[in-house]
C-alpha cells in the first residue's frame, strides 16, 4: 500500500479562475514547456490538453500547406500552434496555424516570447474535445483585433466557418476546397484529406 507521502495529489482547477499579469505568464511557459497555455485579454490562464492524434496529423497538414504556400510567395511569415501573440485586447493566443505579413514583423526585437502583433490569417481545426461555442468566440476575437481572414474547420459536422475582417460569418458545409482569397493569393486548401481523415 502507497503511503500518504509517496500518493501523487491531483489538483482540480475546474471551478477557479487564476488570473496572472503577462510576466508571470512567461514566466509559466518558460517553466512549463510541456503545458499548452493561453491568456484572456483579462488576464485568465487558460489550458489547453494535448490534440489527439488525428488532430494532430491534420494540424501538421495545415502549417506545412500554408508553410509550402509562404516559402513560394515570399510575402510573410508561417506558424505553427506552439507559437503565441499578443493581440491588442492583451489576449496572448496560439491558433492552430497563423500566417504573419513579412513587414508587421520586421520591428519586432529578437527574444520576445509572444510579440505584440496582429496575425494576417488563422486557422483553428476543431478536435473531438473542443467545444465549438468556445472556438466560435476565439475567432471572433481574432476577427474584432483585426485578424482579416479566418477559418474555423470543423471536421466533424464537415464545415467551415470562414471569418472575415468587417463581415458576417460565412459558413460552408462540406467543402472541396478554400480560397485564400486577397490575403493569402494563389493559396488553395484541399480538404479532402481533413474531411475524410
Amino acid at each position: 500500500m502507497q503511503s500518504l507521502a509517496t500518493k501523487p495529489f491531483l489538483l482540480d482547477i475546474h471551478s477557479i479562475t487564476l488570473r496572472v499579469t503577462h510576466a508571470e505568464f512567461e514566466k509559466l511557459c518558460q517553466d512549463n514547456p510541456e503545458l499548452r497555455l493561453e491568456l484572456t485579454a483579462n488576464g485568465e490562464l487558460i489550458t489547453m490538453a494535448p490534440a489527439g492524434w488525428e488532430s494532430s496529423e491534420r494540424n501538421l497538414n495545415l502549417a506545412t500547406d500554408i508553410d509550402i504556400w509562404n516559402r513560394q510567395s515570399k510575402m510573410g511569415r508561417a506558424f505553427d500552434s506552439s507559437g503565441g501573440f499578443t493581440l491588442p485586447n492583451g489576449a496572448v493566443k496560439s491558433p492552430d496555424v497563423t500566417w504573419i505579413e513579412k513587414s508587421k514583423l520586421a520591428n519586432i526585437p529578437a527574444g520576445v516570447a509572444f510579440p505584440k502583433v496582429v496575425p494576417d490569417f488563422v486557422i483553428e481545426l476543431r478536435s473531438t474535445s473542443d467545444s465549438l461555442k468556445t472556438l466560435r468566440e476565439k475567432m471572433a476575437e481574432y476577427r474584432s483585433n483585426g485578424v482579416r481572414l479566418g477559418w474555423l474547420i470543423n471536421p466533424q459536422q464537415q464545415q467551415v466557418e470562414v471569418y472575415r475582417l468587417g463581415q458576417e460569418v460565412e459558413i460552408l458545409e462540406s467543402p472541396i476546397n478554400l480560397s485564400g482569397e486577397d490575403v493569402l493569393p494563389g493559396f488553395m486548401l484541399d480538404l479532402s484529406s481533413i474531411f475524410s481523415g
